[in-house]
C-alpha cells in the first residue's frame, strides 16, 4: 500500500540502538528518501544517534532522543522524561510514523501513541498491533537489512540497493590526520576484539595469534576498540609474541571509519565495525558469536568470511583464511 505523496510531509523513524543496528537500516532509509524527497524525516534513537544527522544529512533532518520504555534495555526508563517526550512528539503531527526496532512485541502501542495520521511497522501474531494493512509480519529470516527492505517495499516503496553507507567527513579525516599514526594505507589490518556482551566475544588468544600472523606477513596489526574496551584489547597484546600498534579509546568513530577505509583487511566479532567494513568494501573476515551470521553477518561473502562459531568453532579455518588473504589469493570458503 502506497502513501500519498502530498499527506506524507514528516516522518518519524523510530529505531532505539547501536551503531551496527543503525547502519543496516540504512538501506531502508534510502529508499524512503527517494520515495518522500520533500519530507522531513526525524529519527527517533538513543543520544549517541544524533550523530547521523550529520553523518546522513540527506535521510535525516532532525532528531528527537528517546528516554526509555518499560521492556526496552537500551535505555532506562525515565517516567517523567518519557511523559514529556510523548507530549512533545505528539505536538509534532507526524504524517507517517514507523516502527523500525525489531518484531513490535513491545514498542508496538507506544509507537501508536505518537498519534501520527499513519503507522507502520512490523508485528507478531499474539502481540498488539494497530490493525491497519501498513503492518508487515515480522520476516524472522534474513539479514536485517532485507527485513526492513521487505517493509518498504510493503509500503509500496521500491528498494534503492541494499549496500551500506558510512559518508567521511573533512571532520573526520582531520582527527585521523591529527592522530598521526605510522601507517601506510592497505599495509595493516585492523583487529577489533571487543563486543558489548562478553558473550559475543572471540577469545583472545584467537584474536592475538591472527594479530601475529598479519604481523609475520609484513601487515601491521592494529588494534581498535573504545576505551571500555582497553582490558579486553590489552588481554590480546598480552598474549602476542610482536608488538601491534594500539589505538584503543584514541579514535573518533569517524577517525575510526577513515581506519577502516584504508585498511587492507578488518577482523571482528560481528559489531558495528564489521558493517563499517562492508560499507567501505574493505576485507573482512567476522567471528559470529551470537548465532545469526545470516541476521547480522555482511551480505557480500565475496569480501566478508563469516564463521558462525556457535555451530563450527574452528580456529584452523579462520587461520587458513587469514593465510590465504595476506597471500592475495581467493578465500574459498569450502575449504
Amino acid at each position: 500500500m502506497r502513501l500519498p505523496s502530498e499527506e506524507i510531509k514528516k516522518i518519524i523513524i523510530f529505531r532505539a540502538l547501536q551503531l551496527g543496528d543503525m547502519l543496516c537500516a540504512i538501506p531502508a532509509v534510502r529508499a524512503l528518501r527517494r520515495a518522500y524527497p520533500a519530507a522531513e524525516i526525524t529519527l527517533c534513537s538513543l543520544p549517541w544517534a544524533k550523530s547521523l544527522l550529520e553523518r546522513f544529512p540527506d535521510y535525516f533532518d532532525s532528531f528527537i532522543h528517546f528516554p526509555g520504555y518499560p521492556g526496552l534495555p537500551e535505555q532506562d526508563l525515565n517516567p517523567a522524561e518519557f511523559t514529556a517526550f510523548l507530549a512533545a512528539v505528539q505536538a509534532e503531527n507526524f504524517d507517517l510514523a514507523l516502527q523500525m526496532q525489531g518484531n513490535g512485541s513491545v514498542i508496538n502501542p507506544m509507537v501508536e501513541l505518537f498519534g501520527a495520521k499513519y503507522t507502520s511497522g512490523f508485528y507478531i501474531e499474539g502481540h498488539y498491533y494497530p490493525k491497519n494493512e501498513l503492518f508487515l509480519e515480522y520476516p524472522d529470516q534474513g539479514s536485517e537489512i532485507n527485513r526492513h527492505l521487505l517493509l518498504m517495499n510493503h509500503l509500496g516503496i521500491p528498494s534503492q540497493g541494499n549496500y551500506l553507507e558510512f559518508p567521511l567527513t573533512e571532520s573526520d579525516k582531520g582527527e585521523f590526520d591529527n592522530l598521526d599514526l605510522p601507517l601506510e594505507p592497505q599495509r595493516y589490518i585492523c583487529i577489533h576484539p571487543g563486543s558489548r556482551g562478553a558473550w559475543r566475544q572471540w577469545p583472545v588468544e584467537h584474536f592475538a595469534a591472527l594479530a601475529d600472523h598479519c604481523y609475520e606477513h609484513g601487515f601491521t596489526p592494529v588494534i581498535t576498540g573504545t576505551k571500555e574496551e582497553l582490558s579486553i584489547a590489552e588481554a590480546v597484546r598480552a598474549h602476542m609474541k610482536n608488538e601491534p600498534l594500539m589505538v584503543v579509546g584514541r579514535t573518533s568513530l569517524g577517525a575510526v571509519g577513515v581506519l577502516l577505509k584504508n585498511a587492507y583487511a578488518l577482523i571482528s566479532n560481528c559489531t558495528g565495525v564489521s558493517h563499517m567494513a562492508s560499507a567501505f568494501k574493505t576485507k573482512s573476515i567476522v567471528i559470529s558469536m551470537d548465532g545469526e551470521p545470516g541476521r547480522w553477518a555482511p551480505i557480500n561473502r565475496e569480501l566478508h568470511y563469516v564463521i558462525d562459531w556457535t555451530q563450527e568453532p574452528d580456529f584452523d579455518k579462520v587461520a587458513g583464511w587469514l593465510r590465504d588473504l595476506v597471500n592475495g589469493k581467493v578465500i574459498s570458503l569450502s575449504s
